[in-house]
């Protein structure tokens, strides 16, 4: 079996000209990739991929002189380019490694060598996700899967860029990844895009050890000695050339879903609907035109078993706050994942949460864990009915999908009858009508438990005025924040607003997906849990509260309500000019706080708002939007992501126009029409 390591270079940066042959400590920054790869453990060859354009002639000159193989092809298809490399060198293995990242660590790389041999695995990375500084990225691959990548991508970024299309699909491809011990180290930047990245390495070249090749250990050791020289490139990102070419990939014609449409069948005989929530299963999407299997997710996008890719607008169903795969939160799941997960007593890692819970949350004195929005807010409901002796509820928003809320919908079957009389749902923004259910159950209301906002802004003095009418009839008020927590502010709707209720419920964004809930409250009424059966075998898991830990962490360090907000309203106002465009703004609209943004529909004279939301889904998921009902906005999601959201809804508007305008939009339909599970807001 050959082993070959293939460095990619070309001269033609356009942000640093000539980077590779530039001088770096006395020799080429080129020279430096193909030293450390001659080191690396398991290697048999070392080998330069470099472009046919003349402008790399210096390229194949210096490696003729230096005394490594070089190959040519095309200058822009450099998949293409790594399968000539590859061929001409017989290699059964192939290791990509780019000629920008003078460090990349011999140990390290073997490793990730390693790791794929041993576990016979078609493709392995260090940066799935990010965790080791960026330039030490190493990817490794069999060659038959480098030639499957070759016959099969069409995307100009799969080849472009040669291994997105055998790492993203995953139900063809046996993926596998190494991972940094040591936490924090994704935001390094040891790569050279731009002048100020030659200036930041050349600065720490002239500190290294003069004798030998320095490994990664040394390089930290620099900057932890010295770590101002951080601020050097401190203004770049990573991944730059991907982001930009992500925005320049154009919406395909077609998405292929065979895969997702093939396995449905197996997936229901055993699963009804093939999903856990109804919001997940294929009764909330186009039918046959939307994909029904992801396979994994990073940052603000997912992949499909089909390998499509999309920017994902559910984000978990409002879970994923951070973006998939956040390095922070994996770090600190990793790290407690070594120490346990679920103990036969009580962690400190419950008290140190509540701690920050409490600290941060205007309402929160004392806390109890659930694992989802229904647990919390079921036990809060007990709170109350035990405190008042009282047993209506008024209920405004979706509360989940225990018996005391979901009785009072049209998803009542199999809750008694006895039950669906004890709750009210209330329309958010109408004092009158609580003021009306109060009169009609006085004196036997224990609560208002409300969403404190969802589709539309909260009129002025409307929350202080529920929180006045709920206890001025000697009733609590119960803030379910399941969604707002953590997206509105730090310390949820409450702090924005500046409206305290008694009791809240926290979760879905809490622990970037881990499963965790929390209800919380003033301290004489949470007392009352010590009495009130709550009690979960899993409500102390650890590695949910490890998550929920390093998510709070992260919001009181980073921007994150703020990028949220930023991008969120980005979003809205790019799809509301793409709206505008096509004069459908009298029917489509996304209405609520940017980070949380509900598509809303209208009917038309030829068509019911259903269709028409229908067929306007069915295009913008063509167009790599992972939408269904609302912008669930992520810390995660980019300008190159807004700017994707924004493209599908010009092409979706288009297409959606067009078929009003012809009159046949129902008619022309392909897949059936989504229905509501039911309407809550």
């Amino acid at each position: 079996m050959k082993k070959v390591a293939i460095i990619q270079a070309r001269t033609g940066s356009t942000r640093l000209p000539g980077k590779v042959l530039k001088d770096l400590g006395g020799r080429p920054v080129l020279q430096w990739a193909v030293d450390r790869a001659r080191l690396i453990p398991g290697i048999d060859t070392v080998a330069v991929a470099t472009s046919d354009a003349s402008a790399d002639d210096a390229i194949k000159d210096w490696c003729d002189s230096y005394g490594v193989a070089c190959h040519r092809g095309s200058e822009d298809d450099v998949l293409s380019r790594y399968v000539v490399a590859a061929q001409a060198e017989q290699a059964d293995v192939v290791m990509r490694i780019t000629a920008d990242c003078p460090f990349v660590d011999p140990q390290v790389s073997g490793a990730v060598l390693t790791r794929m041999l041993r576990a016979d695995a078609d493709y392995a990375a260090n940066n799935l996700p990010a965790s080791w500084p960026d330039g030490l990225d190493c990817e490794v691959m069999k060659a038959t899967a480098l030639y499957a990548a070759d016959q099969d991508a069409t995307r100009k970024l799969d080849r472009e860029h040669v291994t997105p299309f055998i790492k993203h699909n995953r139900e063809r491809f046996r993926v596998v990844t190494i991972g940094c011990l040591i936490p924090g180290l994704s935001k390094e930047r040891w790569t050279i895009d731009d002048p100020e990245d030659l200036e930041f390495i050349s600065a720490i070249v002239s500190r290294l050890p003069k004798e030998g090749e320095p490994t990664w250990m040394d390089v930290l050791a620099v900057l932890d000695a010295e770590p101002d020289l951080r601020k050097i490139n401190s203004g770049l990102t990573r991944n730059e050339g991907l982001a930009k070419s992500v925005k320049a990939e154009p919406i395909p014609e077609k998405r292929v879903y065979d895969r997702s449409n093939n396995f449905l069948p197996t997936a229901e005989s055993r699963i009804p609907l093939a999903a856990q929530t109804f919001s997940k299963s294929r009764i909330q999407l186009p039918q046959g035109q939307a994909p029904l299997f992801l396979t994994h997710g990073e940052g603000g996008r997912v992949w499909d078993v089909d390998g499509n890719e999309y920017v994902d607008l559910i984000a978990g169903l409002l879970a994923v706050l951070l973006g998939y795969n956040d390095p922070d939160v994996n770090e600190a799941v990793e790290e407690q994942l070594r120490e346990g997960i679920s103990f036969s007593l009580a962690s400190k890692l419950e008290s140190e949460v509540a701690e920050r819970l409490c600290n941060t949350i205007p309402c929160a004195e004392k806390v109890r864990y659930g694992k989802n929005g229904s647990d919390a807010n079921t036990g809060l409901v007990r709170i109350a009915r035990h405190v008042t002796g009282r047993d209506h509820i008024i209920g405004c928003g979706y509360h989940g999908w225990q018996d005391w809320y979901i009785g009072g919908t049209p998803r009542n079957a199999g809750i008694p009858k006895a039950v669906r009389e004890l709750i009210h749902l209330a329309p958010y923004n109408d004092i009158d009508a609580m003021h009306k259910m109060f009169k009609d159950y006085k004196d036997d209301v224990a609560c208002v438990i409300m969403e404190p906002m969802n589709a539309v802004w909260p009129r002025e003095g409307y929350l202080e005025e529920v929180k006045e009418l709920a206890h001025k009839n000697g009733a609590l008020l119960i803030f379910d924040e399941v969604i707002t927590g953590f997206r509105f502010a730090n310390g949820g709707a409450q702090e924005f607003f500046g409206v305290t209720p008694d009791l809240a419920s926290f979760g879905k964004g809490m622990a970037n997906g881990m499963p965790i809930s929390a209800a919380l409250g003033r301290g004489d009424l949470m007392k009352e849990m010590e009495e009130i059966f709550f009690s979960s075998t899993f409500g102390g898991e650890a590695l949910s509260l490890a998550a929920a830990a390093a998510v709070m962490d992260k919001m009181q360090r980073e921007p994150v309500v703020e990028t949220i907000f930023k991008r969120g309203t980005a979003m809205q106002e790019g799809a509301h000019a793409a709206i505008a465009e096509f004069g459908l703004s009298d029917l489509i609209s996304l209405n609520g706080h940017p980070s949380w943004l509900i598509l809303t529909v209208n009917d038309h004279p030829t068509a019911r708002k259903e269709a028409i939301k229908t067929r306007f889904l069915r295009e913008i998921i063509r167009s790599g939007v992972l939408l269904a009902a609302a912008h669930d906005i992520s810390y995660a999601h980019s300008e190159a992501d807004v700017v994707q959201v924004v493209a599908g809804y010009r092409e979706a508007c288009r297409v959606t126009a067009e078929e009003l305008n012809s009159g046949k939009l129902e008619e022309r339909l392909d897949v059936p029409v989504i229905e509501p599970v039911f309407k809550v807001r």
